[in-house]
């Protein structure tokens, strides 16, 4: 760590980013890996490289908000690894990764069908059913 003196502005805004917004890029994470969140290796290591991106992107973000910048990469990093990624104890455990993708950013984030569908790459209507089965399946869940 830089003495005080020698930290950048660049370093000093990205600091203050980081301790308001990675609780809840954390539980993000959490949530899309569904492992426990008192051991969650593989959260911490995507909410990790989506940080270290965002960085290396600081200057380039001058004006776009850097919290939709690192869930964008934390979600494409999920993407990527999802497929290797089995078990986990959490809520969405039971679900499919692209359900557990949609559901985190359309329920927990509330992000917008279209800017969803337009981060993973599907159409609308695919966002929409991804979604609505994910609903049912933890309904299911809940109500067995």
């Amino acid at each position: 760590m830089w003495p005080v003196d020698h930290r950048s502005g660049r370093y000093v805004e990205f600091e203050a980013f980081v301790a308001g917004a990675a609780g809840r890029l954390l539980r993000v994470a959490v949530l899309l890996t569904a492992e426990p969140e008192d051991d969650a290796p593989l959260a911490r290591s995507l909410l990790g490289g989506a940080l270290a991106r965002t960085y290396a992107d600081w200057r380039r973000l001058r004006g776009d908000d850097p919290y939709d910048h690192t869930r964008q990469e934390l979600c494409a990093a999920y993407a990527r690894v999802a497929w290797r990624h089995h078990g986990g104890t959490g809520v969405l455990a039971r679900l499919a990764p692209a359900e557990r993708l949609a559901l985190v950013l359309r329920i927990y984030e509330g992000v917008a069908e279209e800017v969803t569908a337009a981060q993973l790459g599907l159409p609308v209507d695919r966002v929409r059913a991804l979604c609505n089965r994910a609903v049912a399946a933890l309904r299911a869940r809940e109500a067995a």
